[in-house]
């Protein structure tokens, strides 16, 4: 008996507050959409309405072209650098078995498994030495790197090199030039043997010509030596089989490459490898500058956050003059039997439909205005012979709108809790002779 009785109380309980909710929310839409207001509160609401739309239009698009700017800059590292690379867990070098790569391409997302070999060395050219990163990859990688720039020739051959654009300039290097490579294993080598001098004969100083100069990105023009693997190895007097880690690629898409590193962090502590190897992401070993970058954005965030709070503070006034324009209504709705919570719901969710509508807006705006810009390219950069592209670069991404809907819905809630708790004061205080006049 106690049991029924219990049900019956919660049954009557949630039907109450369904009907509580009701009112508050036919009531809220006819105070937004009564003809019958005065036109100056209209016209603030329109003001607040449209500086919504503004603030989160003008927020999305400018959080899309900060991030078209970061996937452009990860394409670039990605032409040399793979997203992820698997490194020894200890030491320089690791040995790849054909095993190894086999399995790595049967993980899901794997697109491709290259050994590479790289490390500092110093190029000695005919003006000046320079202190360079040698990087030796495969052949499968290299035809990559010439699709993907659309070269028509290889960069180097078995025993060539191509040297950065900045770096040859610094270093008086151009093509067909000989350059002498020096690592600092093989200086220290070369130390030894001042004293054990029957070490000078084995002592092999690589001399490589220079097939071509490429053009990639800032970094890799200034410092980096792109040769072949078997060339790398031998400067960096590394044996037959030893390599400087594995090169990892997935998808080109950059949002994808964090399930990949999933994916193969999983791998590893299933295969218990997590003592001999290690994982590395681009993001990762370039972290200096992609950090900045998500500074930059997220600053970008909050200064634009200002546009849609002063809106939505103009929408503190229009929901204020509201209620004291309502007042006659909100006695009457009062002695219906409206309570102090129905009261502060009605213009709580007023404030929150006028949020809601402007984030929808705003977001379907900057979403078109996004989509314009990466299928025609309409505003272009303004000096095109400095960058690389012509317009500016558009990334969208789900959570940047999550977030800016988010906090414009909270803003919205928040600026809305003055007008609600005023007109549930006027409600409740004022007496039938103020209320009739």
């Amino acid at each position: 008996m106690m049991i029924r009785e219990n049900d019956n109380a919660i049954r009557s309980g949630s039907v109450r507050s369904r009907i509580s909710l009701a009112p508050g929310l036919w009531i809220a839409r006819r105070f937004s959409f009564a003809r019958q207001r005065f036109r100056v509160i209209n016209i603030i609401s329109a003001i607040s309405l449209a500086g919504i739309i503004l603030g989160v239009s003008t927020l999305l698009i400018v959080m899309s072209v900060l991030n078209g700017f970061q996937q452009l800059a990860w394409d670039l590292f990605a032409t040399i650098e793979s997203p992820v690379q698997m490194l020894p867990a200890e030491g320089k070098t690791m040995r790849v078995p054909d095993s190894l790569l086999v399995e790595l391409a049967t993980i899901d997302g794997v697109r491709a498994a290259e050994p590479f070999a790289e490390g500092q060395a110093i190029l000695a050219g005919p003006d000046k030495g320079e202190l360079v990163v040698v990087k030796g990859i495969t052949a499968s990688a290299q035809e990559r790197l010439v699709a993907r720039t659309g070269r028509e020739r290889p960069y180097f051959s078995e025993k060539t090199v191509s040297v950065g654009e900045m770096l040859a300039y610094k270093a008086g290097l151009n093509v067909l030039a000989k350059v002498r490579i020096f690592s600092p294993e093989l200086i220290s080598l070369g130390l030894e043997s001042l004293s054990t001098p029957w070490l000078l004969p084995a002592l092999s100083f690589p001399v490589a010509r220079v097939e071509s100069v490429f053009s990639l990105q800032r970094i890799f023009n200034d410092h980096y030596v792109l040769t072949s693997e078997a060339m790398a190895r031998q400067i960096l007097l590394q044996t037959e089989d030893e390599y400087s880690g594995i090169d990892i690629r997935g998808s080109g898409k950059r949002e994808e490459h964090k399930v990949l590193m999933s994916n193969l962090e999983q791998w590893l502590q299933a295969e218990h490898l997590g003592d001999r190897y290690r994982l590395r992401s681009l993001d990762e070993k370039y972290r200096d500058i992609f950090g900045v970058m998500q500074i930059e954005k997220w600053v970008s965030f909050s200064v634009l956050t200002l546009v849609i709070m002063v809106a939505a503070l103009s929408l503190t006034g229009s929901l204020t003059m509201t209620a004291i324009d309502k007042q006659k209504e909100l006695f009457y709705l009062r002695c219906l039997g409206l309570e102090r919570p129905q009261f502060l719901a009605i213009f709580i969710v007023e404030g929150g439909m006028i949020g809601l509508a402007g984030t929808l807006i705003g977001s379907v705006v900057a979403w078109v205005a996004c989509r314009a810009q990466q299928e025609f390219g309409l505003l272009e950069l303004p000096s095109k012979s400095a960058f690389i592209i012509d317009a500016y670069p558009v990334s969208m991404l789900w959570t940047d709108f999550a977030a800016t809907g988010l906090m414009t819905l909270t803003v919205a809630l928040l600026v809305s809790l003055y007008p609600a708790f005023k007109a549930a004061r006027i409600a409740e205080n004022r007496g039938l002779d103020t209320k009739t006049d």
